[in-house]
């Protein structure tokens, strides 16, 4: 049977990482915070909107590619980054940076990802982006930078909705400590997921091994929610904002972005694109939708916009597309990609799923390129 056949779908991912995953780390990849309401908002948002579609248009074969900051992309989707890839799946950061360098398109290495910059240089291809939950100490921060920068990462993304840690519930009650460390509890739970259990015997327990060098500190008393990255990390305001626009010299994106009110201000910051997201419903339970504040956003601005938060299939991206964004990108359902099939053709799959989907929802739609798509909307 083919991998079509078995898993034409994110879902089925979804399903079988969820079997093969110890629930100490599905519930780390997959939970929300609070009640779990913006994460499902995210969702009901999406799918409230209609599209129109065409008819008479003929046969035609769907241009995929889309221009971003210059360059033109081969697909609009790209991979956000998701902290400590490498628990739940090990070498998970230099499998999908090996993967996004193959299709040419974006990989985005998180600060507090399993592997450092320098693991993963070696299969960056040309559109590696680092994001930066922000250090306090300015020696770190510029080091951080510099190191960033050596590697070959062009494009820095300044998150900025995590001023503090969130409670992430379910993760919490799932028995995952800071930093991971196999407790009698999690044992129990890795011993019924042996798939997972050999891959993280092979190449031991993960740890945010950028830090390494940064941390001295205690970091033994931390909450489950709160890693030892807390521990470097500030809350960043406008003069942060200034001061690594002043000492990047590559492209600066901002990652968290709700409020059309803020947009001009961080265009004249020199900001190079904004990044809508609200962290797929894992730090604010009473954050709107990011797709219903995107139309807002792109009236306030020209800047290029990504857009993540929810995005689970093609036209997902194709609703995204035509409210304004420029580009999406999915964390999350990578991950689940990855637990399900493995480094090999987890990936590789998901951007087949979500490729596929794209082109049969645009041949619905009479949508040559992305250029041509109509209007997406919520219908009374």
């Amino acid at each position: 049977m083919t991998l079509d056949a078995r898993y034409p779908a994110l879902s089925d991912l979804k399903a079988r990482a969820r079997a093969r995953l110890p629930k100490f780390v599905w519930e780390y990849l997959d939970s929300g915070t609070g009640d779990e309401i913006t994460k499902a908002r995210n969702r009901t948002a999406l799918d409230a909107l209609r599209m129109m579609p065409g008819i008479l248009h003929g046969e035609f074969d769907p241009d995929l590619s889309v221009d971003l900051f210059g360059a033109r992309m081969p697909l609009p989707f790209g991979i956000a980054p998701v902290g400590m890839s490498g628990l739940v799946w090990p070498g998970a950061e230099r499998a999908l940076a090996k993967a996004a360098a193959a299709w040419g398109i974006p990989y985005t290495l998180s600060t507090v990802a399993a592997a450092a910059p320098e693991e993963v240089a070696p299969v960056l291809g040309d559109h590696g982006w680092f994001q930066l939950y922000p250090p306090r100490d300015p020696e770190i921060r510029r080091d951080m930078l510099r190191r960033a920068q050596d590697c070959g990462f062009g494009t820095l993304v300044l998150t900025v909705d995590v001023p503090v840690a969130s409670r992430r519930e379910r993760q919490t009650r799932s028995g995952l400590t800071q930093p991971p460390r196999l407790t009698p509890r999690l044992a129990a739970q890795v011993a019924m997921r042996p798939a997972w259990a050999r891959a993280v015997a092979q190449a031991g327990m993960p740890r945010m091994r950028m830090l390494d060098k940064y941390i001295t500190a205690d970091t033994g008393n931390l909450p489950s929610t709160a890693h030892i990255g807390y521990l470097l990390r500030t809350s960043p305001d406008w003069d942060y904002l200034r001061w690594l626009r002043d000492h990047w010299k590559g492209r600066l994106i901002v990652k968290g972005v709700l409020n059309a009110a803020h947009a001009a201000r961080l265009d004249a910051e020199g900001v190079d694109g904004l990044w809508i997201s609200n962290h797929a419903g894992r730090q604010f339970d009473a954050a709107p939708a990011t797709i219903e504040v995107l139309p807002q956003i792109r009236a306030a601005t020209k800047a290029p916009l990504i857009f993540d938060s929810g995005v689970e299939t093609g036209l997902d991206i194709l609703r995204a597309l035509a409210l304004g964004a420029d580009f999406v990108m999915l964390g999350r359902a990578w991950h689940f990609a990855l637990a399900a099939l493995g480094p090999e053709k987890g990936p590789d799959h998901l951007a087949h799923i979500l490729s596929a989907d794209l082109k049969a929802n645009m041949g619905q739609l009479g949508a040559r390129s992305l250029a041509d798509l109509p209007p997406a909307r919520k219908w009374d």
